[in-house]
């Protein structure tokens, strides 16, 4: 099962250090979305985060940095999708000079895990959301059957998204997600790494496997 964690929306103190420490704690994918982020700032940030770890983030806005710093792949927005000959156009050329990189994108319903308007070779999407919200009162609106039952018979591979938590881990696993993706979780607690380390301890004690 992926294990992700999606980057605070907004800057936080001594980010790509703890960035840093959480993929030496053993983070295999990060979501870097800073949607209201400059192209400056957001490559100022990439650059303390030291080169080798550059593969194991995704981008979610100023996909030409994904050339620049050999990331690991983009993800495609709702407003990227809009924009159709633009986005194509854009991986076209990322892909010139990066061609292993990996393409995302989010739903939000079930329905668009069937739709055949979408791109099928997505390495995964993000569904959510799927638990209930950690810091709001945004509720999912799905059941465990119909997740599992969705999951089964589309062509995606789903990560969960949404109100996920260490509580969360063992059901989505039952549901049969490919990956769980961490937010407020991570970012709301006092101390990211820590909280990390023990979703990592989680997964070791239900005997999950980790990509």
């Amino acid at each position: 099962m992926k294990l992700i964690v999606i980057s605070s929306s907004s800057s936080i103190e001594n980010e790509a250090r703890i960035v840093t420490e959480l993929f030496e704690a053993g983070l295999e994918t990060f979501h870097l979305r800073k949607l209201k982020l400059s192209t400056q700032r957001m490559k100022e940030l990439i650059q303390q985060i030291p080169q080798h770890f550059h593969n194991r983030i995704f981008i979610h806005s100023h996909h030409n940095l994904a050339s620049t710093f050999k990331l690991g792949g983009i993800h495609l927005t709702s407003t990227h999708k809009k924009k159709k000959y633009r986005t194509w156009l854009s991986i076209k050329l990322i892909r010139l000079k990066n061609p292993d990189i990996k393409i995302t994108t989010s739903f939000k319903t079930i329905g668009h895990l069937f739709d055949t308007d979408q791109k099928s070779d997505y390495s995964y999407v993000f569904l959510s959301p799927i638990f209930d919200s950690i810091t709001s009162k945004f509720q999912s609106g799905f059941t465990e059957y119909s997740l599992h039952s969705a999951i089964q018979k589309t062509k995606f591979d789903v990560i969960a998204r949404g109100g996920i938590d260490i509580l969360s881990i063992e059901k989505a696993n039952r549901i049969n997600f490919k990956g769980l993706a961490f937010y407020s979780s991570i970012w709301k607690s006092k101390d990211p790494v820590a909280e990390f380390n023990k979703i990592i301890e989680k997964f070791k004690e239900l005997n999950i496997s980790i990509e």
